[in-house]
């Protein structure tokens, strides 16, 4: 059954002037939710992300996916006529997003205090790497230095071995999430007051935020963590175990399922074990309850481990690859994976938007459009004339891409399914 209702966010217009990750990933939760997202670029060569394979045909194809649901307006903002143009969206934005080092919009004139004298109700929200003040806040700040400075990386792999990060960018992914849901409180917020107001998330403070095990327990008792593997910080077993094909995870933390655990594994004996007796018993033993465990895991396939546990309702699930996930028969049946247009390509698989709403559904429109895709109709509806935009182009402060056609989410069908 379709739903007709509009997302969420629909009706809010979002700016984003954002390369790479976090600001280009908070504009995506933004346009998933319905916002009109006009994603700002240089005129030449557009969002680094862009020149970033692999490739299809001459388009990225993590470009067309980050940046989904969103029109490309292709401007030099170093040009004076194409910052007068810019101006002309910021009058009518609900939302500005940015990941630029600290300062370098201002010295654009750009900045929060500049664009709030144009249009008091933005909500103007800026991603970096150490923040907008501070003895860091000058300094270049990626995910990996993010995730360092972080404790992430101290925790991450397993004891003795090299650092190693989390697999994913996480401090650039979460701070755009952060950056989202700060946005979000903040139009709330505006409804309420009628101004908008300036958002500072970092890459370092999002990465720290996650510390909630360590701070628990250095606070406490002034403990360091280190890096412990596949293991939980506070609680046994909850990690990798091997199987006689490789490893299985598995959590049984709870009296019940330790008891269930021990029952569906054939390791009764461990129950009456007082070194196993309860959680923090369990924890304290750990290295010798793993070998336990594995004793007898290691005999069995890890499909034969999953049907066991899941009878037995134990919490556990096999170590997947990406070729596995994104073929998975669980997400497909949910509609997690969908298609999404493209002016050249064709059809784009994306990555779903794990916001479910039964009332409100996240939208479902254009793959990240061709560099200027929008540039023409979007600065025509901001009160350019046809001649203005033909001087920015001419000038090359400006990137019209009308022969890739635009790729705007407006006449976009927005579906989602009840299952």
């Amino acid at each position: 059954m379709t739903n007709e209702r509009t997302p969420p966010l629909t009706g809010v217009t979002v700016l984003e002037i954002g390369a790479f990750m976090a600001a280009p990933f908070a504009a995506l939760q933004l346009a998933d939710l319905g916002a009109k997202v006009i994603k700002v670029e240089h005129s030449t060569g557009g969002d680094p992300v862009r020149q970033t394979g692999p490739f299809l045909g001459t388009e990225s194809s993590p470009f067309v996916r980050i940046n989904r649901n969103k029109r490309s307006v292709a401007l030099d903002l170093k040009s004076p006529d194409a910052r007068s143009a810019f101006l002309r969206l910021v009058e009518r934005a609900d939302v500005l997003v940015e990941n630029l080092r600290p300062g370098a919009m201002r010295r654009l004139g750009l900045g929060y205090q500049d664009l709030r004298e144009i249009n008091p109700r933005l909500v103007y929200a800026s991603g970096s790497g150490w923040g907008q003040d501070g003895p860091l806040a000058n300094l270049p700040g990626l995910d990996i230095m993010a995730q360092a400075r972080s404790g992430l990386m101290s925790i991450t792999g397993h004891p003795g071995g090299p650092p190693a990060k989390v697999g994913v960018p996480i401090c650039d992914l979460v701070c755009g999430l952060y950056l989202a849901l700060a946005v979000t409180a903040a139009l709330r917020e505006r409804d309420r007051s009628g101004t908008g107001q300036h958002i500072d998330v970092s890459l370092f403070e999002a990465g720290v935020s996650f510390a909630v095990w360590e701070a628990g327990k250095y606070f406490a008792t002034g403990e360091v963590g280190g890096p412990m593997g596949s293991a939980h910080q506070s609680n046994a077993p909850y990690q990798a175990v091997h199987s006689s094909d490789g490893y299985v995870t598995i959590g049984a933390t709870t009296p019940r399922n330790w008891q269930a655990f021990c029952g569906a594994l054939g390791l009764t004996r461990l129950l009456a074990d007082p070194r196993y007796a309860d959680a923090f018993s369990r924890l304290e033993n750990r290295a010798e309850l793993i070998k336990s465990i594995e004793t007898v895991t290691s005999t069995m396939s890890t499909a034969e481990i999953i049907e066991r546990l899941n009878k037995a309702g134990v919490p556990c699930a096999p170590i997947a690859d990406y070729g596995e996930v994104f073929t998975d028969e669980h997400l497909a049946a949910r509609g997690f994976f969908w298609d999404a247009p493209h002016p050249t390509l064709g059809s784009v698989r994306q990555l779903g938007s794990p916001m479910r709403m039964s009332e409100t559904p996240v939208q479902r429109a254009g793959a990240g459009p061709v560099l200027g895709a929008d540039t023409r109709e979007v600065l025509l509806a901001a009160g350019c004339s046809a001649a203005e935009i033909d001087h920015l182009v001419a000038a090359g402060a400006a990137l019209a891409d009308d022969v890739g056609g635009a790729t705007t989410t407006s006449s976009a069908t927005t579906t989602t399914t009840r299952r």
